[in-house]
């Protein structure tokens, strides 16, 4: 698909609309009403998309995101890294709470394009990385939002080791915790909670309490 065929496809398959935990950010979002919401993954596949996880906000994103624009503290005046961004709730956050800079990261291309469309619906300003930056040592940044990043064994493995290495070069680390099966609770300090409304197409309850950590050393 073309860059052009990918933010079509993206408007013709979601809606605008936003959570209300954070309704101060729109989002394009799958919908019941939306084709999307319906498509298995075997007809995805068919056309060569992956599975639509940028088309939700996800609990870790809708936490990190409250939290940055009731403290824009947090982020003002700082360069701010979403890694595996989804659709850019936090990233947008982070550039609405005055970052000197935000650069939201995520390997799926359409990803990449719904961060695009959502940083401009919401005026914000979000550059855009595709690589997978796990594959060399963290960019420079004073802040790095981890939203959803422990549901995988796997990628556990491969991004804190990656975290702590950005804390090591001086970076603040948050992450942003629904409770998934790998999450490093004994390197994390907690600092804020929030119940996040879910659904159950991606959830096995309509509600996750959602914790804001701190990465220790």
């Amino acid at each position: 698909m073309t860059p052009q065929e990918i933010s079509d496809f993206i408007a013709a398959n979601t809606q605008v609309g936003a959570h209300p935990l954070v309704p101060e950010i729109r989002i394009h979002l799958a919908t019941e009403i939306t084709p999307i919401w319906q498509a298995s993954e075997d007809s995805l596949d068919a056309h060569g998309v992956e599975p639509p996880f940028w088309a939700f906000v996800w609990p870790g994103g809708v936490a990190t995101a409250r939290t940055l624009l009731d403290d824009p503290r947090i982020a003002a005046g700082r360069d701010v890294l979403d890694i595996a961004a989804g659709c850019g709730i936090a990233a947008i956050a982070a550039a609405r709470a005055s970052a000197t800079r935000v650069l939201a990261a995520d390997i799926d291309p359409l990803a990449r394009a719904a961060i695009t469309l959502n940083a401009a619906l919401n005026g914000a300003d979000v550059e855009i990385a595709g690589d997978d930056l796990l594959t060399a040592p963290p960019p420079e940044a004073d802040l790095i939002l981890a939203g959803d990043v422990f549901y995988e064994r796997a990628l556990a493995a491969r991004i804190l080791p990656w975290l702590d290495a950005a804390r090591a070069r001086g970076a603040e680390v948050l992450i942003a915790d629904p409770g998934r099966a790998y999450l490093p609770k004994d390197r994390l300090e907690p600092l804020t909670r929030y119940d996040v409304a879910t659904t159950l197409e991606l959830e096995d309850r309509e509600m996750r309490e959602t914790v804001i950590y701190r990465l220790r050393a």
